[in-house]
């Protein structure tokens, strides 16, 4: 049995839960924030959504292997952040059940015990575009019940955005969405070998639960292949996510 064949780790799991949040998106341009993030983008861009849109962060259009196939001046770029027509996946240092997400800072604004990355452009990704989330370690840390900033805005602050859509949020234990009671974050599948009671331990606040909780699809041989042999040789998905 060739490597390609073998079963797949935890992290290939994720990297096929976040290429599938770019399913069905059509034309518009990924913006994945991380490393299991942009594989998974790659990956969709490979297999079944070839018009997705791939950037080298800068200034141009790129295939998954670094080819220019187009210039993206910075005028254009603020055209589709501003019009929906860019799906972002960000991370998160604290998010919590409405989907309010903080990347700047732990503790009070004033006094705060970790200065992190700053606001950054979370406020104008998130009223604009449509948003999914990574998260590498599912811990109370990070699902909590207040976040202590709000950065990315989340469903009880969004009223009236034309563009807020908060789509998912994937982290090492399984996926969540927002269809709890007002919005609120339920979990929707967990990765093989993760129970739902173990989600809900490293969640501070207590999630919606679908009713039928699924389970993360394995990547097909094909996609293993391009992920092993293709997108990410060294494994560097392996760093980020263990076991």
């Amino acid at each position: 049995m060739t490597e390609a064949m073998t079963e797949a780790t935890r992290a290939e799991h994720c990297v096929i839960a976040c290429a599938e949040e770019w399913r069905g998106d059509g034309e518009v341009l990924a913006s994945p924030m991380g490393l299991i993030p942009s594989i998974g983008a790659r990956l969709a861009r490979l297999t079944f959504a070839p018009e997705l849109l791939l950037t080298d962060g800068e200034a141009l259009l790129v295939t998954p292997d670094g080819t220019v196939e187009g210039w993206l001046p910075y005028r254009r770029h603020l055209t589709l952040v501003t019009g929906g027509r860019r799906h972002v996946m960000m991370g998160a240092s604290q998010i919590d059940r409405h989907g309010n997400q903080n990347i700047s800072c732990v503790g009070p604004w004033e006094r705060p015990v970790r200065q992190l990355l700053g606001v950054r452009g979370a406020p104008v990704n998130t009223l604009n575009n449509p948003v999914s989330y990574w998260v590498p370690r599912h811990s109370r840390r990070v699902f909590v019940e207040r976040v202590d900033m709000v950065c990315g805005v989340g469903h009880d602050r969004a009223a009236g955005a034309r563009y807020h859509a908060l789509r998912r949020v994937v982290s090492d234990l399984g996926v969540l969405d927002f269809g709890g009671p007002g919005r609120t974050m339920r979990l929707v599948a967990v990765h093989p070998g993760v129970t739902v009671e173990q989600v809900r331990e490293a969640t501070s606040f207590e999630p919606a639960v679908a009713d039928e909780v699924a389970v993360t699809r394995s990547p097909t041989a094909a996609e293993l292949r391009l992920i092993r042999e293709v997108i990410d040789p060294g494994n560097a998905r392996a760093r980020e996510v263990a076991g």
